[in-house]
């Protein structure tokens, strides 16, 4: 397929919908592009040359159509669009299956960069790079203020044992691609278990939230959207709170494949982060060490899995055959994050 009819997107199909559904919104041909860096759902740019948007869809030959609901992420970006979080305008929603092969959805498309990397923040200077990460702790803020029942989203998940379920879930995806042994792994994950803390009242949850599922942009460098709320639920706020603590902690390791934004020079200590979220959302964070190791779990758990497909030989690009020494390091980071308190 040419760039402009990336696979997983038929724009005649597509184009067919527009005009069924927002007659008048499309202008001209359509053209289109795979939008890089995704994680396991595809993301897509459309344009007819004047407007853009975009299209999120289930990855090609999905199978469980639970881990990819795009009517759930759809749900959860229309609900807030009217309030101050800053997310995508809702286009439409398509459940017909006989458009693109799957489920997808529509979102206007934003300007921004979304900063994965130190390396990437480091010519934003350090006085914009601490402006910018400060600004991500008041928005997961704004986000955590949204009353779920006002927007619509009072039965988005069950908050009732959040924490236990979650601990449960990521220990069987570790179960799932067990093929070494993976020291203070089972330390790390029986810890957790007996120092389960007492969750605030539930909000709504990323579940994903860092820097480079933000989009930043203008003048001031404000947070224009976020992005990738596949993972979002009704639950325990300071989850969020401890990813983007982990994220914003120094791995240790030069040239890791995966790497955390703490080294661009400006970027607040996580320290400051947690302060800045308790001053701002007047919650107690004083079990902040346990969501951060459970971040450090998580992301062991997932990069194991990675490691795991590796090595049956499923995985195809740079830089995989290094995931696996990663693993020993966050679960390393987990239990000292633990015992530091």
């Amino acid at each position: 397929m040419s760039p402009d009819h990336p696979p997983g997107l038929d724009l005649d199909r597509l184009r067919g919908l527009f005009d069924r559904e927002r007659p008048g919104l499309v202008a001209g041909p359509l053209s289109g592009r795979l939008i890089e860096g995704g994680r396991s759902n595809l993301t897509y740019a459309v344009s007819d040359g004047t407007g853009s948007w975009v299209v999120r869809r289930p990855p090609l030959g999905h199978v469980l159509a639970t881990a990819h609901d795009m009517k759930r992420e759809h749900r959860v970006i229309s609900a807030l669009h009217p309030t101050d979080v800053p997310v995508p305008r809702p286009v439409l929603l398509c459940e017909d299956e006989e458009v693109l092969g799957a489920p997808f959805y529509v979102m206007e498309f934003v300007e921004g960069t979304p900063y994965r990397t130190a390396e990437q923040l480091a010519p934003l200077g350090p006085e914009r790079t601490r402006a910018a990460v400060l600004n991500l702790v008041d928005t997961l803020v704004g986000l955590h203020a949204v009353d779920p029942a006002e927007v619509g989203l009072g039965d988005f998940g069950r908050p009732e044992g959040f924490l236990d379920r979650q601990l449960r879930r990521w220990a069987k995806q570790l179960d799932a691609s067990r093929n070494r042994d993976l020291a203070g792994i089972d330390e790390l994950h029986a810890t957790l278990g007996r120092e389960l803390p007492r969750s605030p009242s539930p909000t709504v949850v990323h579940g994903d939230y860092r820097l480079d599922n933000v989009l930043i942009g203008g003048e001031n460098d404000e947070i224009r959207a976020i992005l990738d709320w596949e993972m979002s639920t009704l639950g325990d706020p300071l989850t969020d709170l401890g990813l983007l603590v982990m994220y914003s902690s120094p791995l240790g390791m030069p040239d890791s494949p995966v790497s955390t934004t703490a080294q661009a020079p400006g970027h607040p200590a996580p320290a400051e982060l947690i302060e800045r979220y308790a001053a701002r959302s007047g919650r107690d964070v004083s079990a902040v060490a346990w969501y951060t190791a459970f971040a450090w779990f998580k992301l062991a758990v997932i990069l194991e899995g990675i490691h795991y497909r590796y090595t049956l030989g499923q995985t195809v690009g740079r830089g995989f055959d290094r995931i696996g020494d990663l693993v020993p390091v966050f679960i390393e980071h987990g239990l000292t994050t633990l015992q530091k308190g």
